[in-house]
Parts: C-alpha cells; structure tokens; sequence
C-alpha cells in the first residue's frame, strides 16, 4: 500500500532514482537539497513510497497566497496505477490548507496525460511559455485553478 509523507532529507538517493528515470534534464541532489533546507522557505516537497521505498515525489512552492507546482513524478515501473493522482491530490489539498487561494503549473505541451490529471482537479490552460525545456525547446502550457 503507498503512502504519502512530506520529503526528508534521508529520502534523496531514492528521489534521485525517480528523477533521473523521469527526465532527460534531471535535478541534482544539491538542488533538493536547497528545496528542502533554509534556501528556500516557500518549498514544500511530498514523496509517495510503498514497502520497497520512494517511487514519486511532488514539489509545491507557496508564495503568500499562490501555489506552483514546481514538479512532480513517478517512476516508470509505478504509473497507471493511480499514483501520480493520489500525490498531486495531496499536494493539492496541503496547498489549500496552507492558504493558497490559486495553484498553477506548467507541463510540456505534448504530455496529454499529465494535462488530462490536471484538469481533474480543475486546472485550465493560461497561456504558453516558448521554448520553455532546455533539453529539447519544447514549449510550457501553463495551467492554473483557483481555490476560493
């Protein structure tokens, strides 16, 4: 059974694992490491594991009253099964409960599954950001939703 926790510090190799599974252009281990400490206060991150570890992870910033979702994932061998919805429901929900009253994010153009999940939970397209992946030029469909 999975299960949802906000993310340690101890939990880094296996997100790096997820990471480096996910994207062509993955995050460091020094850049969660920021996310998770002093260097930024706004940085809410969420793992989703099961009885063999860490298999996703979710990032929200709050800023005052707006969320974004700086990224989220779920290793390969994990998706289909209903994980990426559980992660970003509760990313979703710690957002609303931190007072965020609007969350956006932004997702590759061509990534109709993630886009799909994201309008279960309300999320609109907002406008397109240009050549916004460095590893290949693709362009950013913003999404948002408001929450009050």
């Amino acid at each position: 059974m999975a299960h949802i926790r906000r993310m340690t510090r101890s939990d880094l190799d296996q997100v790096q694992r997820v990471e480096q599974a996910t994207f062509s252009v993955p995050w460091s281990k020094e850049t969660f490491l920021n996310e998770l400490g002093d260097a930024n206060p706004y940085a809410h991150y969420y793992v989703i594991e099961d009885e063999n570890g860490v298999f996703g992870y979710c990032g929200v910033w709050l800023i005052i009253d707006e969320a974004h979702v700086t990224n989220i994932a779920i290793h390969p061998d994990y998706r289909g099964k209903g994980y990426g919805d559980q992660l970003f429901r509760r990313s979703f929900e710690s957002a609303i409960e931190m007072g965020a009253i609007q969350l956006s994010l932004e997702v590759r153009v061509s990534n109709t599954a993630a886009q799909h999940l994201y309008r279960k939970f309300g999320l609109v397209p907002g406008g397109i950001r240009k050549n916004y992946y460095t590893d290949n030029g693709e362009d950013a469909l913003v999404m948002w939703v408001g929450l009050k």
